[in-house]
């Protein structure tokens, strides 16, 4: 009989921090930091279908970082848009499915298009489903899925007796998508920072010291051996596989 390794989790989600401490340590301005993250999302990426991970969620740019310096949320957006031009092709090309979540409401038309396009582009792919959170708040996700639901009563479509959490997943942002197993956050903090708050109900937590760009295979890969010793219950008594 063959020694198979443990399966992994099916849905990760990692929260890529440490960017600006990884270029401090340098003596480097925190674009650089901000650079060489691009490159560790890109073996992340390639890790995740390596080990059979079925989906995967990235927290790009968040709701609340508007409020940084505008220069650097300027650098941010330009290297969204180079990732887009130049890394789109490549993952369409690895059947990468690529989905985007967050608000769209007051982006840049021209934001707005590179993400329906890269979202076209690979609709259709099944290698590995990859969950870009940009512009994205869960709190305001939540928000948003109530203000659905309660439009949804007052157009007498739905009564309230019908508001159920199966009903609240539906109007989420990641409506079809299975909640992540495993969240992984880099950069030595332990925090979820307004991510996934409704998804991650009984999501197991990695926390690594390394900084995002300093994110590997290997580093992956106890992540994940962290998660197999979890004794997942889910509120039950005896443990459950993801």
């Amino acid at each position: 009989m063959l020694n198979r390794p443990p399966a992994a989790p099916r849905h990760v989600a990692i929260i890529m921090d440490g960017n600006g401490r990884w270029a401090a340590r340098r003596g480097l301005p925190r674009s650089a930091g901000h650079k060489a993250g691009v490159d560790a999302l890109r073996r992340a990426v390639k890790a995740a279908a390596d080990f059979g991970v079925e989906y995967l969620t990235i927290y790009s740019f968040s709701s609340e970082n508007w409020s940084r310096p505008a220069a650097e949320v300027s650098f941010l957006l330009d290297l969204l848009r180079r990732f887009i031009r130049q890394d789109v092709a490549e993952l369409h090309r690895s059947g990468v499915k690529i989905t985007v979540v967050g608000s769209r409401a007051d982006l840049e038309p021209g934001i707005v298009s590179l993400l329906d396009d890269a979202e076209r582009m690979t609709r259709g792919n099944s290698k590995l489903n990859l969950i870009v959170a940009f512009n994205y708040g869960s709190r305001q996700e939540i928000g948003r899925a109530v203000a659905a639901i309660a439009r949804k009563v007052e157009s007498g479509d739905i009564s309230a007796a019908d508001i159920s959490p199966e009903l609240i997943s539906l109007n989420l942002d990641t409506a079809g998508i299975p909640d992540p197993d495993l969240l992984i956050r880099t950069g030595g903090e332990q925090r979820i920072s307004n991510f996934l708050l409704w998804q991650c109900a009984y999501t197991e937590f990695v926390f690594v010291d390394d900084f995002w760009p300093d994110f590997t295979h290997e580093i992956f890969a106890r992540a994940l051996d962290e998660f197999r010793l979890r004794d997942r219950r889910f509120g039950g008594i005896e443990a459950q596989t993801a």
